[in-house]
Parts: structure tokens; sequence; C-alpha cells
């Protein structure tokens, strides 16, 4: 299928071939009929990525801060090819669409195959021609309005969100500072609402537009403008000023706040709908006790994964207006009548033209308000509504050929997932591996599969993990996708007959790690490798080497600075994804154990400062002990990880994987890793790489990854219980 992307790095648009998402639980896969470029938002967007690094670096300041912050904990290096892996890759554009449904998801039954929609969502809504959309971003278009009056239905939303934070009343007066689409809808919605409006736009057209759609008086923010504005306001509010001011516009200039607090009432309600600079003048603001409040995108539901994945409604009686409800009656106004978008429409291209499209935009050529991406749609037999119904675009999908295996001998490798960790750290070490052949990547999202095809050389790349496993050229498959999925894939990854490499952790339960011990069982094939790196860092190696065997009377301890999640991050949903400790702790645990050379035979755990901290005392089958402070309140330019050991009379420290250190008797030995920070990805590798082709051992011994899978398991019952926990 055809998608639009930029290429963050070189700010480079271009239409892209790439494979069609699968139909996931929870949504409907859509095939689009029209979507809407967001002349405020994508421009913005589209001109950001064509800036220098240095005005990339100004523009996002918080993301600068993240980057100096990994530098101290990750590396230059490390941190380089995470930054740069996300630069140079293809971005998708575009959030809001309307199109027909083609597949139903499970749990999405409420609609139907061919039934006419409206879809949201900068993840979901893209310019494509197919499209996966959960549940809460997609509503069914109601009879009369037409497909390309309802791809304005995101857009709508945003519009009306900000009404209603603004919460008007019949005869109120408001001014709407900024016309562009969505100052403009809001200018309609106000008028709906029985709202007296005024206007400033630097653009006459946009005034005449607004003024069209109901404006008393529309402006520029010229003195002469705003001093116009200023006395329509006077004459409508005997002097009092607006009621509500709704800043619908963006850059960089302080201006729009300036004279939003020069032409509202006293204790007026401001409301920020676009991306405005919001220095505000203290005084003016203070003096009229101004009532300053964020309209947050499409309404409540918006950035709530529980909400918009997961389709958790919230209850009508304490939620009256979710993102959802807001699309839904955005489209009934313009069923009824009551809102009029076909004259904010300035163009409609066919999808092919798109890069053009926004070229001209951003040069100023097309001065548009709403413009309309068209889609081809193949004609099928028609459905009740007589609604034309396209082909499923997973009939035009051929699994790769299987690739000739001659005499290279080499691995025939294929992923499951390729985010930033798998194109990062795993991904350029096997791309440079002469005993590997890339052949098959799958992932959920087009893009990202386009991504890695075009970074790293695979073969063929699908948006289903089915696809990959089912691929009989491969050797090798690799699990790098998120945790709930790992224990799933690697049993139908072994019952293929596939030697698997699975990122951590193996599993989440008992009950999942029983499965794959069954399946190893049952299958005969033991061919499995956890991306457990840390015990192949080479200084690590050298460290263990200077200090000798730990012995029976070891003590170690492991101190992990992980720092707090961000806001977004998929390890929030502990139902789903387990704890942080759950996902993360195997790693810690693996080390102790191949420290000390011993397997696991008790864990006591205590909760810390913050719900994400945990203390674990681990008791080995030797005798040895080993402590896990796993903290996420430290400072984020503290090393993340520093271990500590002594036995024998001898000392031990690892320093983040960049310096090491032993003392015995009364020497001291100091060590380096001569090339900054390495977690032992690539040593890691290769040991599974040469596995694979000779048939030798698993790089860890299959007893191993069930002990330290299990310990890590019991690390949470310890911590419900209270009580150690025997493995």
């Amino acid at each position: 299928m055809k998608q639009i992307a930029q290429n963050y790095k070189s700010g480079d648009l271009t239409v892209l071939d790439v494979p069609p998402p699968s139909c996931q639980p929870g949504g409907v896969l859509v095939r689009s009929l029209f979507s809407l470029i967001s002349t405020g938002t994508e421009m913005m967007k589209v001109t950001e990525a064509k800036m220098s690094m240095v005005g990339m670096a100004r523009a996002r300041p918080d993301q600068v801060r993240k980057v100096l912050d990994s530098v101290t904990q990750q590396g230059l290096l490390n941190t380089y090819k995470k930054v740069m892996n996300r630069l140079d890759s293809y971005t998708p554009l575009g959030y809001s669409l309307c199109g027909i449904v083609v597949e139903v998801g499970r749990g999405a039954e409420e609609f139907r195959v061919g039934q006419l929609v409206a879809a949201a969502g900068n993840e979901y809504a893209l310019h494509a021609e197919y499209n996966w959309i959960p549940v809460n971003l997609c509503v069914p278009v109601p009879a009369g309005v037409l497909p390309e009056h309802a791809a304005f239905a995101t857009v709508g939303a945003i519009a009306m969100q900000g009404v209603r934070r603004a919460e008007v009343q019949l005869g109120d007066v408001a001014c709407v500072i900024g016309l562009g689409l969505v100052g403009q809808l809001v200018v309609r919605l106000l008028v709906a609402s029985g709202v007296r409006v005024v206007g400033l736009d630097p653009v006459e057209e946009r005034c005449g537009l607004a003024g069209k759609a109901g404006a008393v008086l529309c402006a520029a923010p010229t003195d002469e403008g705003t001093a116009a504005v200023e006395r329509a306001l006077a004459s409508l509010t005997d002097g009092r000023g607006a009621d509500h001011v709704l800043l619908a516009a963006g850059g960089s200039s302080a201006g729009p706040v300036e004279t939003a607090a020069r032409l509202a009432r006293d204790r007026a309600r401001i409301v920020d709908i676009g991306k405005t600079r919001l220095d505000l003048p203290w005084n003016a603001y203070y003096e009229k006790e101004l009532d300053v409040r964020f309209s947050r995108s499409y309404g409540p539901g918006r950035y709530d994964d529980q909400y918009e994945l997961e389709g958790i409604d919230y209850p009508a009686g304490y939620v009256r207006w979710t993102e959802r409800r807001n699309l839904e009656c955005f489209l009934d106004l313009i069923a009824r009548g009551d809102i009029e978008v076909d004259s904010l429409v300035s163009g409609t291209f066919p999808l092919e033209q798109a890069t053009s499209v926004y070229a001209d935009l951003a040069a100023g050529s097309l001065a548009a308000v709403g413009v309309l991406l068209e889609y081809p749609v193949p004609r099928a037999e028609p459905d009740q509504d007589d609604r034309p119904v396209p082909q499923h675009p997973t009939a035009a999908i051929r699994p790769p050929a299987a690739r000739p295996r001659g005499g290279s001998q080499q691995l025939a490798v294929g992923f499951i997932g390729a985010g930033n960790y798998a194109s990062s750290m795993l991904l350029p070490h096997l791309q440079r591996h002469g005993d590997v052949a890339l052949v098959h990547v799958g992932t959920t999202k087009s893009l990202s599969a386009v991504n890695a095809q075009r970074k790293f050389g695979f073969t063929a790349a699908s948006t289903s993990a089915d696809a990959v496993l089912a691929d009989d050229s491969l050797d090798a498959i690799f699990v790098v996708t998120r945790h709930h999925s790992h224990a799933d894939l690697v049993c139908r990854a072994l019952q293929a007959g596939k030697a698997v490499f699975v990122e951590k952790p193996l599993a989440l339960s008992g009950d999942e790690l029983q499965r794959i011990v069954d399946t190893v069982r049952e299958t005969g094939n033991d061919r499995l490798m956890v991306g457990f790196n840390r015990r192949f860092a080479p200084l690590l190696v050298r460290l263990r080497s200077e200090f000798g065997t730990p012995g029976d009377g070891s003590a170690s301890r492991y101190l992990v600075n992980a720092g707090r999640l961000e806001a977004d991050s998929w390890y929030r949903n502990g139902a789903l994804e387990g704890s942080r400790f759950t996902g993360e702790g195997g790693h810690f645990i693996d080390t102790l154990s191949w420290w000390t050379g011993s397997l696991p035979a008790e864990v006591y755990a205590v909760g810390g400062p913050a719900p994400d901290d945990v203390q674990v005392t681990i008791r080995f089958q030797d005798g040895s002990t080993g402590s896990i402070a796993y903290l996420t309140v430290g400072n984020a330019r503290y090393p993340k990880e520093t271990l500590d050991s002594a036995a024998g009379g001898r000392s031990a420290r690892l320093d983040n994987f960049t310096r090491a250190a032993v003392w015995a008797g009364r020497r001291q030995r100091a060590l380096r890793s001569p090339g900054g920070q390495d977690k032992g990805q690539r040593h890691e590798l290769d040991r599974f790489i040469t596995a694979c082709r000779q048939g030798g051992p698993m790089p860890i011994p299959l007893e191993s990854l069930i002990s330290t899978t299990q310990a890590t398991i019991a690390v949470g019952r310890s911590l419900s219980s209270g009580k150690p926990e025997l493995l």
C-alpha cells in the first residue's frame, strides 16, 4: 500500500510502498477514502524536520536534556546510535480521515465490514491507504454526511474540546485569535452555540471566511485591526470585553497572549487550543484575574492507553464528553446542518501528489485552510448501504520465497519487532556479521517494518508475526516485542523448529514459563537464548578473570539507577506488561548468577520509596549472596549500574561498564573499557550465531535461563507475601 512519510533527519517527504497493517484485536482495519492535511500541526512538524541539528535542538530543549542524561548513563556512542536511529527513520503524518471498514478485530464487533467511519489519532489515522484504528478512535459516519466532510471530524473534535473548555453560554461573546483550520471550526461551533464571535488573523481571506460563517467582525492583528475588534467588543458587551478568548494561533510570538489580555473582560477565560507561546504579561493577567486554560487535543481519553488502545470507556455520568463522543457530536452537527465544512476545503488532491502538495503549502504557493488527500477505491459488491467495499489488503501479501541457501551457510534470521533497542543495539551488529543473512522482519506498524528493511537490508518486510513464523527459509527468529507477547512467540517459534533469541523477560508468570518448558520437552527444540547481555560485557569478563572464582562465600551488591519512566511509556501498563522489575530484573539476577557461578535458591524482596523501587536479596545454591537495589528515585546523571563484590579478602567494583577495579592483597588493579561503555550485545550475538551455525550448546544453559526467570517472577511473589520465596 501507499503511505506518506517523512525522514526526520533529512526532512524529505515521500510516498512509500509499505506492507498494510494487520487487523488487531480491539480495533478495525480501515481503507482510507479521504484524509485531511492539518495545515497547522503537520506543517509545523514538516518544517521542524527541515531544520539543522542545532535548530532541532533549539526547538526541542526537553529532548536535548534527555540526550545529555543518556550520555551520562549510557555513554556517548550508545546514545549517538539511539538518537541517529530515531532521526534517520521514516515517521508518519496525518491524524484525521474517513474510510471504509474492511476487517473487524476481536472486541470491535460494534462495527461491520463496509461501514463508513471517521477515525482519529496521530499513530493510527495516518495518510495511508489502510490503517488499523482502535475502537475509541473510530466512529460511524451518519447517513447523509459526505466522506470528504467526515474527514474533518478529528480537527473538529479538537475545536470542540476548546469550546467546551471555555464553558461558553448562550449570549456570551468570544474572540478567536488565529483563524486557520482549527480557528475556523471554533468560530462555527461558537456561532452554533449562540455565542457572538469576533476574530483576528493576518490573512484577509481567512477573516472573510470566518465572517461568512457568522463572525461579527474579523480583522488583522495590527494596531488598526485590533482597535476595530476592540470597538466591536465594546459595542457587543457594553464595554466589558470578551467573555472568552480562544487562542488557535501558533508561532513564537507572544502577541496573541498579550492581545488576549487586552480584549478580555475581568475574569474572562483564555483557552489555549494551538501551540501558542505563553509568555504571559503578569500585570495584565493578574489585574483582570484571567483564567488561563489548556485544551488537550480531542478531549478526555487522549493520551490514555487504557482508553485509546484497550477500549475502556469513561462513564458518561462522570466524563460526558470524551474524545470519541466529541467525534460523534461533530459529525452529528454536520449531519443536521448546524456545522458547514465544505467552504473550508481549499483543494482535494490524489495521494500520489502529496509531496508536491506539502511543498506548495510550505512555500506558500498553495494558500489553504483545509486540504484533502483522496485515495483510489477498488469497487466490489455494494453492501446494504450501497457503499463501495474495497478489497481486503492482505490479498496482495505474498510470503517471501524461500531463500536459496547454496554453500554460504549463512544463518537466515527473522525479526519479530524492530523498535529502538533492536535497531540500535542488535541489528547493526547482525548487519555487519558475515555469517548472517537478514531475511524477514515483521512489526505491527507499516513504517517500522519499512525502516528496518531500508536500514538493515531485510529481504522481506511484513506487519504480522505470523508471516515471520511461517517463513520456512528462516533458521533463527529474534523476538524483540513488548513483554506480554514474549512467551507465546517463543513457544510458537520453537514449535516451528527455529532457534530463538528473545529479549528479556522470557516470561511474566509461572504459567508462561511452564508453557515454554513444556514446549521444549514436547518439541525437543531447546535452541533458546535470552538477551541477558551483561555477562558477555568485555570489561565484566575481564573483571571476573582478575578477581578469580568468587567461591561459596562471596557477597555482591548490584545498584541499578533505573530512573523514572516517561508519562507515555508502555512499561507503565503493569497489568499487561508486568512490573518494571519483572521486565528488567532478569538482567541483574543473571549477572549475579554468572558472577557467582551458581543458580538462585531463594529470593526476598521489599519495596522502596517509589512504587517501582525494589530491594532484593538472593541466596544462591552454593551459599553465596547477592543484593539488588533497583531504584527509580535517583539522579538522572548518576551512573545507571554499579556492581560491588567481596570474597576471600578480595574486592571488585564495576562502574557502569566503563571502569572497574580489583583489590587483592596490597594491590589494586584498575581496568577500563577502551571503546567506551559496552554491555556485551555484540559478544552475545556472536556466541548465539556460532552456536546456531555449528550446532553447539546455547551461550547460556537452558537451566540457567529458567532459574533466572523463576527468580525474577518470585520477586513479585515475595513483595506480595512479605516472605522469602524458595525456588
